[in-house]
């Protein structure tokens, strides 16, 4: 039997490793636009409207297709909830790591937050939206809400902390009552604006904002 040259056998399993490699990169991006186009729906009909059947019809790819992705449907609620999170991440929390710890990173996270909620008044949050749709029910559709939810609380809290420790805000504030107050704010704008279509929610909610900054800031008078 004759030999196969070494070269020739590496080539062919170099080969096969660069083909299995751009089949996985192929369907990671397929996997990738199908989770965009399923963010884009949630946005305006909710995690609850999504199905496998109304993304094939979006995306132009056969039920199986769609469902050989993710496997069902809680698993893609699941993906659109990690990818919308990821998202408010690069658009909210890391450009603000820029301003300098205490007051300047705090109105750089909320006025980051506010850009987005701006964005989201003519489309919607999957925050708000999933907590309607998800309050009473218990799941890992749930769980993957409340811990993006907790996760953005976490930081917003370091942030309120940060200013304690800068002496912005008096060492008495409590970093749950101010988190409790600033996110309010953005609850009431959703609210105002998607739902009762008020003119000027976005510029009273920054009003909010500046009046919970001068209550809580550290030459100001907390109440007894």
């Amino acid at each position: 039997m004759p030999t196969v040259p070494k070269s020739r056998t590496a080539s062919a399993s170099s080969a096969a490793r660069t083909g299995r490699g751009r089949a996985l990169q192929k369907g990671q991006q397929t996997k990738a636009a199908i989770v965009d186009a399923a963010l884009g729906l949630a946005t305006h009909i909710g995690l609850e409207g999504l199905s496998i059947g109304a993304l094939a019809d979006v995306t132009g790819m056969s039920k199986s297709g769609v469902f050989a992705h993710f496997g069902s449907r809680e698993e893609l609620q699941i993906s659109v909830i990690r990818e919308y999170h990821q998202r408010f991440e690069q658009e909210v929390f890391y450009p603000a790591l820029a301003a300098p710890r205490g007051v300047a990173r705090l109105r750089a996270l909320f006025d980051n937050w506010m850009k987005r909620t701006s964005v989201e008044i003519d489309s919607g949050c999957i925050y708000i939206s999933g907590a309607v749709e998800f309050d009473e029910r218990s799941g890992p559709v749930r769980d993957a809400l409340v811990d993006s939810v907790l996760t953005w609380h976490a930081a917003m809290r370091r942030a309120i902390q940060q200013c304690k420790e800068c002496g912005d805000l008096q060492a008495e504030v409590k970093e749950e009552q101010m988190l409790f107050e600033i996110h309010g704010l953005i609850l009431a704008l959703h609210y105002e604006a998607r739902f009762l279509r008020h003119a000027g929610s976005i510029e009273h909610a920054l009003t909010g904002f500046d009046n919970i900054l001068a209550r809580y800031g550290a030459h100001a008078r907390l109440p007894g």
